[in-house]
């Protein structure tokens, strides 16, 4: 099994749990539960709800300036 990388396990505890962060994101909680990591269409509704920012969400996509 693949564990989660850092960035959804902290959005995943900032929300609440899995199933608050798919009501968030207006998704199903299968379909959060089955990622590995904050898909790129998903990082700018969690960096929003959640006040997490982007460069920890996805650090392989975004930079600290």
């Amino acid at each position: 099994m693949v564990e989660r990388e850092p960035g959804l396990q902290k959005a995943i505890k900032a929300a609440g749990g899995i199933r608050a962060l798919a009501r968030l994101l207006g998704i199903s909680q299968a379909s959060v539960a089955v990622w590995h990591r904050v898909p790129a269409d998903r990082i700018l509704e969690i960096e929003a709800g959640l006040n997490i920012p982007r460069e920890e969400l996805r650090p392989d996509l975004y930079r600290r300036s």
